[in-house]
């Protein structure tokens, strides 16, 4: 079982809202930076938006202004408020966390990320 857990994907229509959440799916996660990527098909996961536990966030160009992170760290839990949803945002969003403090050159890399999600599927209808 991954060590993430995504939920509140599914179908809207362009300019709509979606609340997606994240949780560990058991103990032993640490959330020192929690993150959110997605990946359409046929191209590479990509960054979307990162917040640290003292609250610093990083956002992605392409969704900033429209899209909101924020955890609760009693709960080791990760929002994203999606609004204004566009088809170029379909895509599956993953959940992602890492141990270690990341600086701002390494917070959108992947491969910094040690825990995963399985993903949730986005899909914006035009």
């Amino acid at each position: 079982q991954a060590p993430l857990v995504e939920s509140g994907g599914g179908l809207v229509q362009i300019g709509d809202s979606l609340l997606l959440t994240c949780a560990p799916s058991g103990g032993g996660v640490s959330t020192n930076t929690m993150a959110w990527f997605r990946q359409a098909p046929g191209k590479e996961r990509e960054f979307v938006t990162a917040i640290r536990s003292g609250g610093m966030k990083h956002y992605a160009d392409s969704v900033k202004g429209r899209f909101i992170i924020s955890r609760d760290n009693g709960k080791n839990a990760l929002y994203l408020r999606m609004s204004s949803l566009k088809p170029g945002d379909t895509a599956t969003y993953y959940c992602a966390a890492s141990s270690g403090y990341l600086i701002a050159s390494t917070i959108r890399l992947p491969a910094n990320y040690g825990s995963w999600g399985q993903g949730t599927q986005v899909t914006v209808s035009s």
